[in-house]
């Protein structure tokens, strides 16, 4: 729980507040992409952070740990990764805006209550570097292994975001993005990096303060005694409370009304489960973002996330320079996943190659979106290391023949 002391230390970052002192100043710098999400954390008005350290996502930890105090915001080493999340979930009910970052093993402990920030409709930030496993699997290494997990790892009937950066600068953007998604539609967010895209150190550009765009917190303007914590906006997602203010609410993580007292029957779940995943779906326009390049005339098409991208982009590259028409899809918004997009890009092309870092997942997506319209290769790795372009160049020429 956040104690007393901290509410008011919250309250005074108010997360409506447009930048606080603390930001970087406007400029180039020189950051891995995990250095360069914590200031992108910063930069969303971030100020309240609990994590525990886990390789390969501890240099998120140690940034925000040197950080948040010069912001005027909090950093705190929690016990496990179950407390980690249900701190900040606290902290954002609190008022704050929130984050945590974790790593496999770490991922997995964190998935209830995900769930039941998922349930209670709470605006945080989950940054998962992403490792090779299972279990203890190569610690130091990449991994693209935990995609479905970010989809289906708690239980349940949900829907989740998920944002895959494929460079240091973009650990910065999509963090910004991560929050405003959260406030905007009142849910977790996943920021799905990797080890590769974590630990390398690229050009990172931050921007005027006023050029950087963000979404405040929802708050009601209903009066203390006509509040109802669920009682949704025409867009589905219901305002919050302030904190401190006067407004006596119930929330829990059984199915609810929207009182927020428990409705233990088959049509409050129907409701209720419907509601919370229309907010995403019926808003997909809003949350989808994604990178096309060469897609016009391509006859092969590429489809890629986070660093397997990076590797793509070469692909595409050489396979032009042998005459084959090569176009890269590459996914920033993964989940909920663009099926209208890629079932149009099979409608195009002869055969869609999904080159990840693991033994199969987002392939599986992809041929279910694409309904048989083309061909769906998977070119799998399990991890420790990237695709070599030779490799991925040889499927796409067999996928031709």
């Amino acid at each position: 729980m956040v104690s007393a002391g901290w509410v008011e230390r919250i309250k005074e970052s108010s997360s409506e507040a447009k930048v606080l002192p603390g930001i970087l100043r406007p400029g180039a710098y020189f950051f891995n992409g995990d250095e360069a999400a914590a200031e992108g954390a910063i930069a969303a008005n971030g100020r309240f952070f609990a994590a525990y350290p886990i390789t390969p996502a501890t240099e998120i930890a140690e940034r925000c740990a040197a950080r948040f105090p010069e912001c005027g915001g909090m950093f705190i080493q929690m016990e496990d990764e179950l407390a980690a999340m249900n701190c900040i979930l606290g902290a954002a009910w609190a008022g704050a805006k929130a984050l945590t970052s974790t790593s496999g093993p770490g991922f997995s402990l964190m998935m209830e209550n995900l769930g039941l920030g998922i349930m209670l409709e709470t605006p945080v930030v989950l940054a998962n570097v992403q490792r090779a496993g299972p279990s203890t699997g190569l610690p130091t290494s990449v991994g693209q292994q935990d995609m479905m997990q970010a989809r289906w790892g708690s239980h349940g009937d949900y829907e989740i975001i998920a944002l895959c950066p494929d460079s240091p600068q973009e650990c910065f953007d999509l963090m910004i993005r991560a929050f405003n998604l959260s406030e905007q539609f009142r849910t977790p967010v996943l920021l799905m990096s990797d080890e590769t895209i974590g630990h390398m150190t690229e050009k990172v550009i931050i921007p005027p303060a006023e050029e950087i765009e963000l979404v405040p917190r929802r708050y009601t303007r209903a009066a203390p005694g006509d509040y109802w914590p669920y009682v949704p906006d025409e867009d589905l997602v219901p305002p919050m409370a302030r904190a401190g203010t006067g407004y006596r609410y119930h929330v829990t993580g059984l199915t609810h009304d929207h009182r927020g007292y428990p409705d233990l029957d088959a049509e409050g779940q129907h409701q209720l489960l419907w509601r919370l995943k229309n907010k995403i779906l019926q808003n997909q326009k809003k949350i989808l973002s994604f990178e096309m390049a060469r897609m016009d005339d391509a006859e092969v098409c590429l489809l890629a996330y986070g660093c397997s991208s990076r590797v793509a982009r070469s692909v595409m590259e050489l396979a032009r320079e042998r005459g084959i028409r090569a176009g890269l899809l590459r996914l920033i918004t993964v989940w909920p996943f663009p099926d209208d997009l890629v079932r149009d890009v099979a409608g195009r092309v002869k055969a869609i190659i999904v080159p990840e870092i693991n033994l199969g997942q987002i392939v599986r997506e992809v041929e279910r979106a694409a309904r048989g319209r083309t061909k769906v290769v998977s070119v799998p790795h399990a991890g420790g290391g990237l695709h070599t372009e030779p490799a991925v160049l040889q499927v796409i020429e067999e996928a031709l023949r």
